[in-house]
């Protein structure tokens, strides 16, 4: 059998009609088995594990996400809830398989609406002619059950969490313990000692004596009694059970409307007043510190501009005494030159000559100092320098208001903050109301709680009862109901029951066997200790595993890490589907969990490659990495890969080409 393709059409999360291939051939001659579909938890990769669950099953789909829902309310929860709910969801699954020789190729589809007709879906089976045999479509489900058993498609068809659960539990969960009896053929050996009881008691009601016949009759009527007893204890576990879930339900909206009214901001009133009484000291004391700032010589910062012309005028003026005060000394030390020089023996006309030019070299070096305009501000050093620290001052005064004003910002908006939550908080005689409904809320829990476990021990005790009342009922018939016509049937039944036990033991024993040959051989080539176990056997009674090494001493499975214990766990599930013998697809939802690095090289290498011929692995990025998934490429292993692009805006996922890398 191989998945071909897999069409989803308003989907969960899958809106519109997207399609995957999944045929593990790229051509007549190339074939890989895997087809990798990445995907981020949330995703929709359970989804699509769903989808094929249900496209196989309908009705009898062991779904992760269904629970205890019906099938009409689960088929509604998978409608997505972005399209119209007149509009289609249909899930089409295309697969091949031998028939007479002949691969045959058969498409399921199921369609529905939102709120389906009579709580089901419309199954149709389209052949190789595009016609619909509507012979098929009325057994579907006995036709199914020859190609991939509802009972061990869970040996094919798994996730992380029942590797996770297997790798944990000391025995089989129950699914997996279902499988295993299955395929070990016990569900047929139990069914015939059933039928075997119902032959011995219809011979005995038809040859016993009036009074056997009603003692007979008495006891069966009791135990018919007490069976109903028990249905219908069973029911009312169920509906307590519902009940608690449905007030537990009330109470957490309780709690969620006490705190949404203001009843827990009321419970904390004083702290917030009191927060908001300290938040305006604060302010206040940022506001004198502003006063302060204000006294002294933050005004000024009103006329900047001023202040800047005083200072670049003070040092206009400053610079030009200099200069003056320089000029007036050369021009000194110039007429002290030509005295000195009309004292000595040179001609006045070279005198002259000398005169000239120290007049045009002190005119020439002072020509661009000439002052425009006269001074105004005439101010000394003193204030000048006076200006200058007062500027600073002022600039530093600025950014400290700016500080503070930042701050006194910050506060008021923190006591706006408080003022809204005290404000929100619930008048203290609204606050009683809410508190007494969360009382009554949390009483009326526990209350259910409690008639929920009396009546769940009415049940345990109700099993007893019929428990004896069968013993009571075999013991009559083998010891006081004796006929000469019916001794040879009732002879006879019980050599087959004894036949049939010691058959479902050997049967049991061979097959176990060779499942724990299986198992030991999977889970070596998966581990890479080699010496860690020698031996696996099964129980069989509870299908637990028990290892022992080299020495036969029983290794316990905690001394197992956990990356082991999941290798042991996909051996286990790897060891039931090769015996089972059937040539199925094995599709992995979240295969490598808490597995180290060498644990995930070898399944990667080893398992997901050899698990089937078409192995769907619906894989998350940390656990099918680039690494791993180049290790898988290299060895030609993947057939097709997918990504599930899920949009968290949309909450829609959209199927894309390739992988995470």
């Amino acid at each position: 059998m191989i998945f071909l393709e897999l069409v989803l059409q308003n989907f969960g999360p899958y809106s519109g009609k997207q399609v995957i291939n999944l045929n593990p051939k790229n051509d007549e001659e190339n074939s890989h088995p895997i087809i990798l579909l990445g995907g981020m938890n949330g995703g929709g990769k359970t989804t699509l594990m769903d989808a094929i669950r249900l496209a196989l099953y309908g009705p009898r789909a062991q779904c992760s996400t269904r629970g205890n829902l019906s099938y009409s309310d689960f088929l509604n929860q998978c409608v997505n809830n972005k399209i119209d709910p007149v509009a289609d969801t249909r899930i089409e699954l295309l697969f091949e398989h031998i028939e007479n020789d002949k691969p045959i190729k058969y498409r399921v589809v199921r369609s529905w609406t939102k709120n389906p007709k009579d709580g089901k879906d419309t199954l149709g089976i389209l052949g190789d002619s595009d016609t619909w045999p509507d012979a098929l479509v009325n057994i579907w489900d006995e036709y199914i059950e020859n190609l991939l058993p509802l009972g061990i498609s869970n040996l094919f068809l798994f996730d992380g969490e029942q590797v996770k659960e297997l790798a944990e539990q000391e025995t089989p969960p129950p699914v997996v313990v279902d499988a295993i009896r299955g395929l070990l053929g016990l569900e047929l050996a139990d069914r015939l000692a059933v039928d075997l009881d119902i032959l011995v008691n219809r011979k005995l009601k038809e040859v016993v004596n009036s009074k056997d016949l009603a003692n007979l009759e008495e006891i069966e009527t009791r135990l018919t009694q007490q069976q109903e007893d028990y249905q219908t204890t069973e029911e009312k576990v169920e509906i307590l059970k519902n009940q608690v879930e449905e007030l537990e339900q009330k109470q957490q909206e309780a709690f969620d409307k006490f705190i949404s009214e203001g009843g827990k901001i009321a419970a904390e009133r004083n702290q917030l007043e009191l927060q908001q009484s300290t938040k305006t000291a604060e302010i206040e004391q940022v506001r004198q510190s502003m006063c302060e700032l204000a006294a002294d010589v933050l005004p000024l910062a009103l006329i900047p501009y001023l202040l800047n012309q005083a200072q670049a005028q003070g040092e206009k003026e400053f610079r030009h005494q200099q200069v003056q005060i320089s000029k007036d000394l050369l021009i000194e030390r110039d007429q002290r030159l030509l005295t000195w020089l009309n004292q000595v023996e040179i001609s006045p006309i070279e005198v002259e000559k000398i005169q000239s030019f120290l007049i045009q070299d002190v005119d020439s070096l002072y020509a661009k100092t000439i002052q425009t305009e006269a001074p105004w501000l005439l101010a000394d050093d003193e204030t000048l320098s006076q200006l200058d620290n007062l500027i600073y001052h002022l600039q530093n005064s600025k950014l400290s208001a700016k500080e503070k004003l930042a701050i006194l910002r910050n506060k008021e908006e923190e006591i706006h903050t408080l003022e809204r939550q005290v404000q929100t908080a619930a008048a203290p005689e609204d606050y009683t109301k809410l508190r007494q409904a969360l009382e009554a809320a949390q009483n009326q829990v526990v209350e259910a709680k409690t008639n929920y476990e009396t009546i769940r021990r009415r049940l345990a005790e109700l099993e007893t009862i019929i428990a004896k009342s069968k013993r009571e009922l075999s013991d009559y018939t083998v010891e006081n109901i004796k006929h000469k016509n019916s001794e040879h049937i009732i002879t006879s039944a019980a050599k087959v029951q004894n036949t049939l036990k010691i058959f479902r033991e050997k049967l049991t024993l061979r097959k176990l066997n060779k499942l724990e040959e299986e198992v030991k051989n999977c889970f070596l080539y998966l581990l890479h200790k080699s010496d860690l176990v020698h031996r696996i056997t099964i129980d069989t009674k509870t299908f637990s595993l028990l290892l022992y090494d080299l020495n036969g001493k029983p290794v316990p499975k905690h001394r197992l890490s956990a990356g082991e214990k999941q290798l042991l766990a996909i051996a286990f599930l790897w060891g039931l589907a090769k015996v089972s013998g059937h040539r199925l697809p094995v599709a992995i939802d979240t295969p490598l969990g808490r597995l180290d690095s060498s644990h995930r090289s070898n399944l990667v290498e080893r398992y997901f490659p050899s698990a089937s011929h078409q192995v769907i692995l619906l894989s998350t990025d940390t656990e099918i990495g680039k690494k791993e998934v180049e290790t898988l490429r290299e060895n030609e292993a993947i057939a097709r890969e997918y990504l599930l692009k899920y949009d968290s805006s949309t909450r829609q996922t959209t199927i894309q080409p390739g992988y995470f890398w």
